[in-house]
């Protein structure tokens, strides 16, 4: 399965005084809109989404939700596409558009490495509550469930990274240091899983 995700505004990059936990989630909430209509559109995991299955309650539940009910945690309930127990994994090809000149990989914005970072975790469910900043501690009313790509961002099995030169003016609202990110990315089977053999 191969699909692309799509990410315009600011990408900061995580320091030792700052693990930019806002800015992580900002990010992963524009991710959650774009996988929820993944989620929609591909047959498949519109398959899923529509599926009703018992649970141990002898309550009839979509089998989203009951996969949801799994990966609940600091308030939220979680679904990544990609999870170690669904045996898969993912490769991301990223193009990164900056308004920086081709090549200056240390400039405006941070240096590309702890950028990437910022991003990786944006793209993984939080572990624990202190990666969620406090004005968002409870999901929104489209949040539930809370589409995520990756469980964990180990589950990244290789990432190549194009920077390029963002030929596009500053929007009002927007910073000379925002990003235009092209995000590809390729599943990958690596373990026995009877859910998830055809995302190759």
């Amino acid at each position: 399965m191969q699909f692309r995700l799509l990410y315009e505004g600011p990408l900061p990059a995580q320091s030792q005084s700052s693990h930019r936990i806002k800015e992580k989630h900002e990010i992963r909430k524009v991710m959650h809109k774009q996988l929820a209509e993944l989620w929609r559109r591909h047959p498949f995991l519109n398959e899923r989404m529509e599926t009703q299955i018992v649970d141990p309650g002898s309550t009839s539940i979509s089998w989203v939700q009951l996969a949801a009910k799994n990966f609940e945690r600091c308030g939220y309930r979680f679904l990544p596409l990609i999870g170690r127990d669904f045996g898969i994994a993912c490769s991301l090809d990223i193009l990164f558009l900056r308004r920086d000149d081709p090549g200056n990989l240390v400039r405006s914005g941070g240096d590309i490495d702890n950028r990437i970072k910022v991003l990786f975790d944006a793209l993984r469910m939080p572990e624990t509550g202190d990666e969620l900043p406090t004005e968002y501690k409870q999901p929104a009313v489209d949040e539930d469930p809370f589409y995520c790509l990756l469980e964990n961002d180990n589950l990244i099995t290789e990432v190549r990274v194009t920077t390029d030169r963002l030929l596009k003016s500053v929007e009002p609202s927007g910073s000379e240091n925002d990003v235009h990110l092209v995000i590809h990315v390729r599943t990958l089977v690596v373990g026995a899983s009877g859910f998830t053999a055809f995302l190759t």
